[in-house]
């Protein structure tokens, strides 16, 4: 890939940050800034009947309440307005009976099983209804996380939703509340546990059972640029994209061992110090970006996963994992950087007992680019003592000592094009001057660190280190032989024709994900095979994806983009296209084992 410099000093790229699923078609639907959203309400509510008017705008965690509330009320002038914050119960009840989930571990907890119905207090909802009720006519506001809960007759659903990347942004500026109290000024990492184990889960149940209701959906994630779609027009919209080819909206972050690969080959903004992650397709987080013609609209990327799960999905894959994306890919940038911690990922038995997920973080590192010194740290070194470890590993926590990664854990050389496989309780981080594409299941947030090379976080504190987890889950026969026979370029040919050749790659036996590479100079045909594909180009400038059958149109793939291939788009092809015409490309591929 070319590596030249606009004049503005931002790498030229061709890699697209904001992809985007046209639905040109649907522009009737489309509202874009305030004055046009409450232009196309008044006309939705005026019907000539001059009785009692109640528009509820239910609300994703996240959702700026004191921002919102002062728009709808400065342009709605309602002559009663419920704000549902006020029908939580006590904070201090919610805190006790969400503690059995949030627990007091700073970084883990419980799934929760609760629903809004178990965070509003019920005489308070009573009341309000009651208060609700008792207008013959005007214009009644109620808003909030849970809003239609209290508003069981409304005129109008409008239900402002908001990506969990997002989300996060604002936790980190002390912009919104966890559901039900007051703690914005909370550490990071408090409020996020407290929203991935609680409020999303909560959020989640809710939304999936009022799609179907509702009028409206609204996109407040750039406040300033507000966009509203009929649920019409959002129905289609989703509809069209299980129906063709689509990438989710990339997010970048930094981090204490971030790198400078993405920044120098992605286009990104030069003034970050470093880009650690990519998260470019991390469903549940990441954002779909649907183009109206008129303009953007952006959705929680996982609304797909909970509306058109089997479409999606397919039949096997939905009967496995329910309403769950379970195929996770990212980037992992350390050129120039430094080592990721020292880490393991929970075995699927552990998990299940400890924490209520009934999978684990198998995953895997496919070296995208590397430096001459590139790295891998991968299982353990013959001969070792499992409680010898431990113990030092405790040490360098506890006392600020050196851990002797040398004596413990095996370091492999990593080149462009390895791959290295890592099933749950295998010991492991990615070295320094590696792009790793990390292929892998979805359950992201159950990394146990051991040691992290004594370094402090970008915010100046300790990194949080789960040692005692950590040494309950380390599968301590996977030392080197067996790394090296099982986990290290597992590569075979299975496939080949005019122009192509497939290899499987992995992943290890006890993981559900099979990936493919197809290295290729001419088209290559796929099918989905009844479930869901994602692809990412490892090399090459160019591809195009297209369907035999014209199902879709043809969709353009840039080098190091991750693409998504629905279920129900079945057969499709893959070739070189524009400047990569003639010469060779390769495609990464993974999909659930069925």
């Amino acid at each position: 890939m070319r590596d030249t410099t606009s004049e503005s000093g931002r790498p030229v790229s061709s890699f697209n940050q904001v992809p985007v699923v046209h639905v040109n078609e649907y522009t009737y639907g489309y509202k874009r800034g305030w004055d046009n959203i409450f232009t196309e309400i008044a006309g939705r509510l005026d019907d000539g009947d001059t009785g009692k008017k109640v528009i509820v705008v239910d609300c994703y965690q996240g959702v700026i309440l004191e921002e919102l509330l002062g728009i709808f009320t400065a342009r709605l002038k309602p002559d009663l307005t419920v704000t549902v914050s006020d029908y939580f119960r006590p904070p201090n009840e919610i805190l006790k009976i969400t503690w059995p989930d949030v627990t007091d571990d700073r970084i883990f907890g419980y799934l929760t099983r609760m629903t809004f119905k178990d965070l509003i207090s019920h005489d308070k909802r009573a009341a309000c209804i009651s208060s609700i009720d008792s207008m013959a006519q005007g214009t009644v506001l109620v808003l909030g996380y849970g809003a239609a809960l209290v508003a069981p007759n409304p005129s109008l659903i409008i239900y402002a939703d908001m990506p969990r990347w997002e989300i996060q942004l604002r936790m980190r500026a002390n912009m919104v509340d966890n559901l039900g109290i007051s703690n914005r000024e909370e550490l990071f990492e408090l409020q996020y546990k407290r929203g991935f184990f609680v409020d999303w889960r909560v959020c989640d149940r809710h939304k999936k059972k009022l799609r179907g209701r509702w009028d409206y959906v609204l996109d407040t994630t750039d406040m300033n640029h507000p966009a509203m779609v009929t649920a019409e027009a959002f129905d289609k919209a989703m509809a069209k994209a299980i129906t063709t080819p689509y990438s989710v909206v990339p997010l970048f972050d930094q981090g204490v061992w971030g790198g400078q690969w993405m920044k120098r080959k992605l286009g990104l903004d030069p003034a970050p110090a470093n880009y650690a992650w990519c998260f470019n397709c991390i469903v549940e987080e990441n954002s779909l970006m649907f183009d109206f013609g008129e303009g953007l609209f952006e959705t929680p990327s996982v609304n797909l996963v909970f509306f058109h799960p089997v479409e999606l999905l397919g039949e096997a894959v939905y009967g496995r994992f329910g309403d769950e994306f379970p195929i996770r890919f990212d980037y992992l940038d350390t050129m120039e950087g430094g080592n990721l911690s020292l880490q393991v990922h929970p075995v699927t038995e552990y998990i299940q007992e400890k924490f209520g997920m009934h999978y684990t973080q198998d995953e895997s590192y496919y070296i995208m680019d590397a430096g001459e010194d590139a790295s891998v740290y991968l299982g353990l070194k013959e001969g070792i003592t499992p409680a010898e470890m431990t113990d030092d590993l405790c040490k360098a926590q506890h006392e600020g000592s050196r851990f002797d990664d040398v004596k413990y854990v095996n370091r492999w050389p990593a080149k462009k094009h390895d791959h290295f496989l890592i099933p749950g309780g295998t010991v492991h981080c990615s070295g320094k001057n590696c792009l790793v594409l990390e292929i892998s299941s979805t359950t992201y947030i159950f990394t146990f660190k051991l040691w992290d090379w004594g370094r402090l976080d970008l915010d100046g504190r300790p990194r949080p280190i789960n040692i005692g987890h950590g040494k309950n889950v380390i599968q301590w026969e996977r030392t080197t032989d067996y790394v090296r026979k099982n986990l290290i370029n597992r590569v075979r040919r299975v496939a080949e024709g005019d122009g192509w050749t497939e290899e499987a790659t992995g992943l290890h036996v006890r993981e559900f994900i099979e990936t493919r590479r197809h290295r290729f100079t001419k088209k290559v045909i796929h099918n989905t095979n009844g479930g869901v594909n994602v692809l990412n180009l490892v090399e090459g400038r160019e591809i195009i994806v297209e369907s035999p059958e014209g199902g879709f149109d043809p969709f353009i793939v840039h080098y190091a983009e991750t693409f998504i291939i629905p279920a129900s788009v079945g057969e499709y092809t893959i070739r070189p296209h524009g400047e990569s015409e003639g010469s060779e490309c390769v495609t990464i591929k993974a999909y659930v084992r069925t």
